[in-house]
């Protein structure tokens, strides 16, 4: 049996497995880093599958490492697990994990031959809390020289590129007073908000077309009739690189500033991650990508549903120290898409299934190209940027 058609019949052996974790996920989301039972869970078929695993990797509650063979070429595959709040799997993080274990079932018994050591990272708070990103600081890529995964999307699109993205959480502190008794006593946190907020909506007329800067309140005061002494809220700014994001974030924070100033309220803008970066691919393994996904039938897209590959991602702070890939796989959810309640739907239906069987099926492949390739073997060996 040659290898290729080994790998078919390992992803093929697997499916029952990754479906069946797909759906179980699907139907306890779990939000960033709270993912205790999704990470449990999809560890657990990996060590079910003989992988030996470490649990609470470099001292994170709810990241994981799963491997398999002692090769000199470490390749890995992330599994994102956490859902959106309120929204459950709207991104369909559970569809990203049946991939990536799937993808490592159907390699895992050619490591050997492969002369590979095979990893699947569970990697916590992809949603805005940079799990990826920690677990670099924290040396979880150290010896990687390549990392891999599939993201669902309403439909394939081969390249990510992602916006870089900074998120911060703002808090105004006013001091409170009876609003019908005694207003003039008060200084109102909530009209710190209302401040920043028209001057942030007057300041993108002059930034760049591409840049995003958005948000909400999470909490606008206590009580109808008392002048809101606090207000909180969760705040993003996306620029096309984080030198383009260096540049923007302080026009958006003297926004900020200016609710401030005009109200007398105490303002603290506080990071909740390090910023997300720009992707960058790795082209031979996005081109084996793009072979072996439209030899299963899978076409690549454009238009108005192609876009979320500008979708932010702390992936590409590993793109820029390890050669990497993200490709996105279509789960035919339109006019549904991702961060909408009706994808999250999508998430678990026929097209999404099919999807993580596919997408497992690409990414084993191309791993085994990477492996067999000497040219591009001996380039991932020395490649760490």
């Amino acid at each position: 049996m040659n290898a290729d058609t080994a790998i078919r019949d390992g992803a093929r052996r697997a499916e029952d497995r990754i479906l069946a974790l797909s759906h179980d996920l699907h139907a306890h989301p779990e939000v960033a880093w709270e993912e205790a039972r999704s990470c449990v869970r999809v560890a657990g078929v990996l060590s079910d599958a003989g992988f030996a695993v470490e649990q609470q990797y470099v001292g994170l509650p709810t990241a994981f490492r799963a491997h398999v063979g002692t090769g000199p070429l470490h390749l890995a595959v992330c599994a994102e697990y956490d859902a959106l709040p309120g929204l459950g799997h709207a991104c369909g993080h559970n569809v990203i994990s049946a991939i990536s274990v799937g993808t490592a079932l159907a390699l895992a018994p050619l490591v050997d031959d492969l002369g590979i050591t095979l990893s699947v990272l569970g990697t916590p708070a992809e949603e805005g809390g940079g799990g990826k990103i920690e677990m670099l600081k924290r040396g979880a890529f150290e010896g990687v020289h390549a990392a891999v995964m599939a993201h669902p999307g309403p439909v394939d699109v081969a390249r990510a590129e992602p916006y870089a993205v900074s998120h911060s959480h703002i808090r105004y502190d006013g001091k409170a007073a009876h609003a019908a008794a005694y207003p003039e006593r008060g200084v109102n946190a909530a009209d710190a908000f209302t401040v920043a907020q028209v001057a942030i909506g007057l300041l993108r007329q002059q930034l760049p077309p591409s840049t995003r800067v958005h948000g909400m309140m999470t909490r606008g005061g206590e009580a109808p009739n008392a002048i809101p002494q606090r207000t909180e809220g969760r705040w993003y700014v996306r620029a096309e690189t984080l030198d383009e994001l260096a540049r923007i974030e302080p026009r958006v924070a003297r926004c900020f500033e200016a609710g401030a100033v005009a109200t007398g309220c105490e303002l603290t803008i506080a990071p909740e991650s390090e910023p997300y970066s720009e992707f960058r691919t790795d082209e031979a393994l996005l081109t084996s990508y793009i072979r072996h996904a439209q030899g299963l039938g899978r076409v690549f897209r454009t238009g108005p549903d192609s876009l979320m590959n500008r979708a932010s991602t702390d992936m590409g702070n590993v793109s820029q120290v390890i050669p990497a890939i993200h490709p996105y796989i279509g789960i035919d959810s339109a006019p549904a898409v991702n961060h909408q309640a009706e994808f999250a739907a999508a998430s678990a239906a026929p097209a999404a299934d099919r999807a993580a069987v596919d997408g497992a099926l690409a990414l084993a492949l191309t791993l085994h190209d990477a492996a067999c390739g000497s040219a591009t073997r001996e380039y991932l060996l020395t490649a760490r940027r």
